[in-house]
């Protein structure tokens, strides 16, 4: 019996093929599409679909789901370098519950006015509850962040911190006992994740290349390498762990898969050359956001990650796939 295609194999095997107009800069393959639109100006579209039980938790409060079915759209524009512009919001709903509705767009809306995205059209229908944004964002010509411009010798970076995400579905499901006060820190970044469109858009001309960070960083920056046709070697140590992750007691091997492959944080992840590095400073301070280098871009075709003390990872922890 073969096994199943796993989700980027399908996207290959049925989706991916070369584009027949001429406008069209990027296609299928990177965190949003770039369709160049008018002299000066293309164009970016991504869309996002969010499963109730598989996105976010039945039962979750719903101006929570709402700020996350958007955020996660914006969060693909900023890989790009991309200012979000517009959103279309289409939604199955299992009854017409007019208080989850009018939270679930509190959420929504707060979020979409903090980055000055308006919702411009979508569809209704009845349904298990499912949630799909397609947004537009624009940029300069030619100035979008793709995942294919890595080089040997570049710095790798992420924002923020990573692994509170994953470290609160595992609470949710009794995996680990975290007291009240950090699940509710490591909850936030769950239910509610940030965006960082202000921190793409100061990295234009600046990255090499970027992603953002949705099914976990071996995965992802996985991704990046092979658009790029080069590896890369990173320093646990160096990574910026959220503050509740036990990274040294018996749940180490939990915090690491979390730390490296749990996904939802919706950081970005992205390279620059060794001499941006004050630019990548400017960037993060305007953006109000930390960037922290975790390693540097490789010559040789492998992801290689290496603990404390140096030494390889014998087993990388897998990232999230949803045909695994």
């Amino acid at each position: 019996m073969s096994r199943p295609a796993s989700e980027f194999a399908l996207i290959d095997r049925h989706f991916r093929r070369p584009s027949r107009h001429a406008d069209v800069r990027i296609g299928i393959g990177d965190d949003a599409a770039i369709i160049a639109t008018a002299p000066g100006l293309d164009l970016a579209l991504s869309v996002d679909m969010l499963v109730e039980g598989r996105h976010f938790l039945a039962g979750a409060d719903a101006h929570d789901v709402g700020h996350k079915t958007l955020a996660v759209n914006l969060s693909d524009l900023a890989a790009m370098g991309a200012r979000p512009r517009f959103a279309l919001l289409a939604g199955a709903l299992p009854d017409a519950d007019e208080h989850w509705l009018a939270r679930f767009m509190d959420g929504f809306r707060a979020l979409a006015g903090r980055h000055e995205v308006e919702l411009v059209g979508g569809d209704t229908t009845r349904g298990p509850r499912n949630l799909c944004v397609t947004v537009v964002g624009d940029l300069p010509a030619g100035t979008a962040i793709t995942r294919a411009g890595a080089r040997p010798g570049d710095d790798v970076y992420v924002s923020g911190s990573l692994g509170g995400a994953a470290l609160a579905l595992h609470a949710l499901r009794g995996a680990i006992h975290l007291a009240p006060d950090a699940l509710a820190a490591v909850r936030v970044r769950l239910d509610r994740p940030e965006p960082r469109v202000a921190l793409g858009l100061g990295l234009r001309g600046v990255a090499s290349a970027a992603l953002d960070l949705s099914d976990g960083l071996t995965g992802d920056l996985g991704h990046l390498l092979a658009a790029s046709r080069c590896g890369a070697r990173i320093e646990i140590a160096r990574i910026p762990a959220d503050a509740a992750l036990p990274l040294h007691g018996a749940s180490r091997a939990l915090a690491l898969q979390c730390l490296l492959a749990g996904g939802d944080d919706y950081e970005l992840c992205f390279t620059a050359p060794v001499h941006a590095r004050p630019h990548v400073d400017v960037a993060a301070r305007d953006a109000g956001v930390g960037c922290t280098r975790i390693g540097s871009i490789t010559a040789a075709a492998e992801l290689v990650v290496v603990d404390e003390s140096g030494s390889p990872l014998a087993e990388m922890p897998l990232a999230f796939d949803h045909f695994r």
